[in-house]
């Protein structure tokens, strides 16, 4: 499906887009294959740095192409070009700034665990975006920021997602808090005994009186699927099976674990959580 936005602003002039534009935002099930790729990869850096917003933004509609259906033929240039979508996610267009976040969401995909190298810069924009109050960014960047937690391996991208949780714009922190669940949850048992239940109860703990709604509800969320892992550990003294152990004795042990590792008051609020589910 095509979908196409005109600007809404009338004025022209080198940082205003002009009403009678309009560019074309295609969903990914829309992407084609390209038939020259090798003179688009040849050309893509070029274009994506183009001082016309216009041929930029058709140039990231090309690296999404070359992406979905010829990834491999953009191997060697794809560090460049996650630099200049970084420089097209801090423009003030907003034209632009979409269709560089949709490319984004593609580059995920498609290149998965090697955009680790580069994510640093790159998730930062994405939170900022999905923080920000124009919509249609913002609900883009959202996209962009699954897709990074659908398509990366968690336990490394949770590393990198671990600062933000702390960041002192909140909206930021309910973004990060939000990706965080995310790809814990996508961990598995074996997967949170390996980063660190200790650490993973700590992240979530912290953002459970939280500002924004959202960062409260994706940590609650983010407790109690560690304390139905932490059930099923059998190095913190719990059998395999977990009906052969007595409630009150769970309990207990859950307690004890969250006061080890937790203030009281933190701790407090993660027990609740776990009770009130219980």
């Amino acid at each position: 499906m095509l979908h196409q936005e005109p600007s809404a602003l009338v004025q022209f002039g080198p940082d205003v887009e002009p009403a009678s534009l309009e560019v074309e935002y295609l969903s990914s099930v829309d992407l084609t294959p390209v038939e020259d790729v090798d003179l688009l990869v040849n050309t893509l850096l070029e274009r994506l740095d183009s001082k016309d917003w216009l041929t930029v933004c058709q140039a990231f509609n090309r690296a999404r192409q070359i992406a979905v259906f010829h990834t491999s033929s953009m191997d060697n240039i794809l560090e460049s070009v996650v630099i200049l979508t970084i420089k097209a996610l801090k423009s003030p267009r907003s034209t632009l700034c979409k269709t560089a976040i949709m490319a984004t969401a593609d580059f995920f995909k498609a290149y998965q665990d090697r955009m680790l190298d580069f994510l640093d810069p790159l998730l930062l924009q994405l939170l900022l975006k999905a923080s920000q109050d124009k919509r249609f960014v913002c609900e883009e960047a959202e996209r962009a920021l699954l897709a990074m937690t659908t398509w990366m391996a968690p336990a490394p991208l949770l590393q990198k997602l671990k600062p933000y949780v702390s960041h002192r714009n909140p909206r930021i922190r309910a973004k990060a808090s939000m990706c965080v669940y995310k790809s814990v949850s996508k961990l598995g048992i074996e997967g949170i005994k390996d980063f660190g239940l200790e650490t993973l109860i700590q992240i979530a703990a912290s953002q459970l009186n939280d500002q924004l709604p959202e960062a409260r509800e994706s940590a609650r969320k983010m407790v109690m699927d560690l304390h139905a892992a932490y059930q099923k550990f059998p190095s913190y003294g719990h059998s395999l099976d977990v009906q052969n152990v007595e409630c009150k004795q769970e309990k207990w042990e859950w307690e004890q674990f969250c006061q080890r590792q937790l203030p009281p008051r933190t701790a407090h609020a993660v027990l609740r959580v776990t009770c009130i589910a219980t």
